[in-house]
């Protein structure tokens, strides 16, 4: 399952995250959706927070997405995390497919996290379930996406807070996978105009 994160304001950007597109005009939401269903994701649901309807809009033209608000987004990406973990767990499968035993957590504003980065977090997840904790490495440097199985949802979204995300529960855990990515993607955020402009995803 893919989880992406979109709900802030963007305040040094200027605008929402969840509403910036790339040159060609793909919204970022949609292409981060995209690839976390693209790499092996089955299903993807994405955080909404800061201009919520017009970004579930966006969302909206990925078939195998659905959002849900974040009703406390204006906190940080805890808020947008805890909000995200919870309706993972109350989440029904389609009858044809089991529950989610992980959840891919992404970002909206990495725009080097390719298919193939997710491609490699998904084949992680697969092979260790519900227990897997993971993120992906670039340059041995660790970043996103984070690969969190069930087993942690409980504990992350009692952890979480701010804008540390996972961070909290992940520090000092010798259990955490990282998976070196730098050879088919890149984690570098994007927080303001000039780093977007630096973009050539």
């Amino acid at each position: 399952m893919g989880l992406l994160l979109a709900a802030g304001a963007g305040r040094r950007m200027g605008t929402p995250k969840g509403l910036l597109r790339d040159p060609d005009g793909t919204p970022w939401v949609e292409r981060s959706a995209r690839a976390l269903l693209d790499g092996g994701c089955d299903r993807v649901l994405v955080v909404t927070g800061a201009a919520a309807a017009d970004v579930a809009a966006l969302a909206a033209a990925v078939p195998g997405v659905r959002t849900v608000e974040a009703p406390d987004w204006a906190e940080g990406m805890g808020a947008s995390l805890r909000a995200g973990l919870a309706a993972l767990s109350v989440d029904e499968a389609p009858a044809d497919e089991a529950p989610a035993v992980a959840a891919v957590v992404g970002l909206v504003d990495t725009p080097g996290v390719t298919a193939a980065v997710v491609a490699r977090l998904v084949a992680v997840a697969v092979g260790h379930g519900p227990a897997t904790l993971a993120r992906a490495a670039f340059g041995g440097v660790a970043g996103h996406p984070v690969v969190l199985g069930r087993e942690h949802w409980d504990g992350v979204r009692a952890t979480a807070a701010g804008d540390a995300g996972a961070r909290g529960y992940l520090r000092g855990r010798p259990d955490v996978l990282l998976v070196e990515c730098a050879d088919v993607g890149h984690g570098d955020d994007v927080d303001t105009p000039r780093d977007a402009a630096g973009t050539t995803a």
